[in-house]
Formats: structure tokens, sequence, C-alpha cells
């Protein structure tokens, strides 16, 4: 990761940082079907896999997410030849000049809130597939030391915690609690494949029906 660039000041908010991580998400997963219209990137925010807390934000939410990270130059609005609706990519990746290891933690981290550093190992699997614990402590000891700025904070033992935990701080301390609105018992365990292409499927819907001017019910 470089040392040159300055995450924006204006840090994110809950929905904000949901429909950021998601766009980083879907990048890799899903590149045929990226960049995202709103209704592809309303689908990633509220899919019941790999979010935690799961959330059932409405589209004005993230339309007006969108464009907040967009007045924030996070995200940029796309044309696309042959597309009827207008597609948004992130520019994270650029800011922070992240390697595809770091993009895949800070995008867990941006999708499921506080995790220690073994979860965060199992659930970049789809992402990016590292060997042990040690490289992902290593990522995100290079994030707690960015020179312009701590990225990540780290939890230590204590209060009922038995391992350390990790949270982003891209909105700051508030980073570290999901919202209040989605509050839910943390999942005990990662989703089955099912709900993944059910998800999918969802996305790829949306992108489809927004192409054709049709309204999902």
């Amino acid at each position: 990761m470089s040392e040159i660039m300055r995450f924006p000041e204006q840090q994110l908010d809950f929905v904000e940082s949901r429909v950021l991580g998601s766009l980083l998400e879907k990048e890799t997963t899903t590149p045929d079907y990226y960049p995202m219209t709103l209704k592809a990137i309303e689908a990633a925010c509220n899919q019941s896999s790999n979010r935690y807390p799961v959330t059932r934000l409405s589209s004005e939410e993230v339309g007006e997410a969108v464009q907040r990270l967009h007045q924030k130059e996070i995200i940029i609005q796309v044309h696309i030849s042959g597309s009827r609706a207008p597609k948004y990519e992130h520019q994270l990746s650029g800011i922070l000049d992240l390697t595809s290891p770091e993009k895949a933690v800070i995008t867990v981290l941006l999708l499921r809130s506080i995790q220690t550093a073994g979860e965060i190992k199992q659930r970049c699997e789809r992402l990016h597939p590292f060997e042990s614990v040690g490289q992902v402590e290593e990522i995100l000891e290079g994030f707690m030391e960015y020179s312009y700025g701590p990225l990540v904070k780290e939890i230590p033992v204590g209060e009922g915690r038995r391992v350390k935990t990790y949270g982003h701080l891209l909105g700051g301390e508030k980073g570290f609690e999901a919202d209040t609105r989605f509050k839910t018992d943390p999942p005990n365990k990662d989703e089955s494949g099912l709900e993944e292409r059910v998800a999918l499927l969802e996305g790829k819907l949306a992108q489809i029906c927004e192409q054709l001017g049709i309204e999902e019910d």
C-alpha cells in the first residue's frame, strides 16, 4: 500500500460503508456485472450472505449514499455503451493504492464490522485466499500504521473478548459498530452456497431490469 495518498477527511457513515464494501466485493466476485447500476448496488447491500448485519436499505437510502460517495470522489459514475442506466465504480484502490490482499481485507471489514484475524482470513476466501492468519495480521498492522492516520484499529483482549478483534476506521470510531437499526445476533458461520447463488441472481436481475427500464416489484 502506498504511503502517498490520503483517505478523504469526510468519514463514511454506515450506509456509505456498506455501498463501498459491496462495490469492492462485486468487482472481484462478479466482474462481468461491474461497474454496477443503482439497483444492483441495492441488491448487493441487502443480500443475506456475507453481510453483518443484514440490512433492508431502501433505494432512496442507497441512492443518497452513492451520491455522497460520488461527492467525496470515492466512487465515480461511468457510462457503458449499450446500457440505459448509469453505473458506478469505486476509486478506493487508487486512493490508497491497495494490493489485492489489502483490498480483500478492507472489503470484509466494511461488510462485516468487527472481526478477529482468523474470521477475516476465512471470509476473504472468495476475494483473496490467504495461506495463514499471519498474512492477514501483517496487512492489518500495515493499515494501523498508515502514515496519514490509521485505517484499522485493534481491540485488545478483555471485557469478555478472548482474542483480539479489528474494525475499520474509514468511518472513524463509529465504523466499529453496526447501525443499531439492523442489529442482529452475529452469525455463527457463513451462510450456505445456496444463499450466495441467490444473491448473485438477484444482482443480475437488478441489472437487467434497470437496463430494460423495468421496475422491480
